[in-house]
């Protein structure tokens, strides 16, 4: 008879039409699973589907919704990979996320009638904004990295609770020094000349994914085709061998903590300047972590990051359509979104691993009773 074993590959499968080939394997497998949750509830799979990816790619409103949610999601990514790929373990992006929020808001609000940012055109704001954010970002995040690279901190721990510490930053900012008149706790509503501006007429995406786009590109000229770049990941691969072949290894994992809150901070401002416009508590809504995902689901690089952000930002405009068409509960569209970035993320294993049939011979032994 024959059975089936994983057998390991002398060389990954690192191929792009390999990728690709088990990542539409693995959306097909997770959505015939989620086809099948959805019986029991007397809706139509195939409908269902049908609605969840014309609400979220095939309109045109549907699909500026999907840049939206995109754009924040694709700057975590990045922001995400550089982190991890130099071998610091940052979770702190919701709080960067949040500090970069405030820093866009505050600096938003100087071109208010007093500001010294009155009157200047959106093309020299945006400039100022972006450098704003990033510094903030980039200072709250290089706290975990300095007490990472000087002292041996826990980054992970100390990132966390750092995350806290920003929650509440904001909740200070929006209650008390930027609380606009009234009984709700938000900032005063921006000026409009300092919202991202929209790219087509009848759709809400707006120049926050063009933004997301070029800090794509970006990194991934500077992790991929530069020296500081080759730097940063073999510092994360191998500590040991950096510090041998004269790498400064705590240098380059504070470089990549400053990074990291920079472009998390980014999130913060398109957030602000793109939807929300003025700043409010709860503004992150978990943004922060989903990005790490989006990262995973990437492959930690950052033209991938960008795929996968569309695809989970698409999935979440359609599964809100899809419940309401399909009469479906929350718990029916996330246990799918949940099966799709599971098995996308567990198909990494067919890069390393293949599946052979190995003959095996059943002998029958016969006992004989004297």
């Amino acid at each position: 008879m024959k059975i089936l074993i994983l057998e390991r590959r002398l060389v990954p499968s690192d191929s792009a039409l390999a990728i690709a080939v088990t990542t539409a394997l693995s959306v097909l497998a997770a959505l015939l699973i989620g086809g099948l949750l959805m019986i029991p509830f007397g809706a139509n799979p195939f409908q269902a589907y049908y609605q969840l990816f014309e609400a979220g790619f095939a309109t045109w409103r549907g699909f500026g919704f999907t840049l939206v949610k995109a754009a924040p999601l694709i700057m975590v990514g990045l922001a995400t990979i550089c982190a991890w790929r130099t071998g610091f373990a940052y979770l702190g992006f919701e709080g960067c996320l949040l500090i970069g929020a405030a820093a866009a808001t505050w600096t938003a609000m100087q071109a208010l009638p007093g500001g010294f940012l009155e009157d200047v055109p959106f093309f020299a704001f945006l400039p100022v904004v972006l450098m704003v954010s990033m510094c903030a970002g980039a200072i709250w995040s290089g706290i975990v990295g300095l007490l990472k690279s000087r002292f041996g901190g826990n980054e992970v721990i100390t990132s966390l609770m750092m995350n806290y510490i920003a929650v509440f930053v904001v909740q200070y900012l929006v209650s008390g020094p930027l609380r606009a008149p009234g009984d709700l706790p938000q900032s005063p509503r921006l000026p409009q000349e300092t919202w991202l501006p929209y790219l087509f007429d009848g759709s809400r995406a707006h120049l926050g994914i063009v933004i997301a786009l070029i800090a794509s590109f970006v990194v991934w000229v500077l992790l991929l085709k530069s020296r500081i770049g080759y730097e940063l990941i073999v510092t994360g691969l191998n500590p040991k061998a950096a510090r041998y072949g004269g790498i400064n290894v705590g240098s380059r994992q504070l470089l990549a903590a400053f990074l990291a809150g920079g472009l998390a901070a980014v999130a913060g401002m398109v957030d602000i300047l793109g939807i929300h416009h003025r700043l409010v508590d709860g503004l992150a809504e978990g943004t922060g972590f989903i990005g790490i995902v989006v990262a995973l689901l990437g492959g930690l690089n950052p033209l991938g990051c960008v795929l996968a952000a569309l695809l989970y930002a698409g999935l979440s405009v359609g599964a809100d359509a899809m419940q309401r068409q399909a009469g479906l509960p929350a718990s029916v569209i996330f246990i799918v979104q949940s099966l799709i970035i599971l098995f996308v993320l567990a198909s990494d294993l067919m890069r390393y691993y293949r599946v052979r049939s190995r003959a095996t011979v059943v002998m029958n032994t016969k006992v004989e009773s004297r």
